[in-house]
């Protein structure tokens, strides 16, 4: 039985949740969760490593590692095929300071449903 997921920090929350091509289809949206965006935006906004980002969000670096090659597989089918792309849900602890450097521990786990195919 495998145990279950550990709740990552996540320091700011995107401003927008939402996007799509200017011709919009019927395409399925692809879901990036809460913590694939904060791997994201800490590492090739912010410019962290993965030892750095793993000790923002309070995870191992392994961990990050297979959030970002999680996220980067999305954004590319976003990308490439055009589809829309939504940001939420996930398994995280939202930082009540949100200030994006050197919080501690924040308690208070936000989890959440996440749809969890090729998208």
């Amino acid at each position: 039985m495998p145990r279950n997921a550990k709740c990552r920090r996540v320091c700011q929350m995107p401003s927008h949740c939402r996007f799509s091509p200017e011709q919009p289809g019927q395409k399925e949206a692809v879901v990036l969760t809460v913590e694939e965006y904060e791997t994201v935006r800490l590492m090739d906004y912010l410019g962290f490593n993965q030892e750095s980002a793993a000790a923002q969000m309070g995870v191992a670096r392994t961990t990050v590692q297979r959030i970002y090659a999680q996220a980067r597989r999305k954004l590319s089918i976003f990308l490439v095929e055009g589809r829309p792309l939504t940001i939420g849900g996930g398994s995280y602890t939202l930082c009540p300071r949100r200030e994006g450097q050197g919080c501690g521990g924040c308690g208070g786990c936000h989890a959440s449903k996440r749809k969890d195919a090729s998208t």
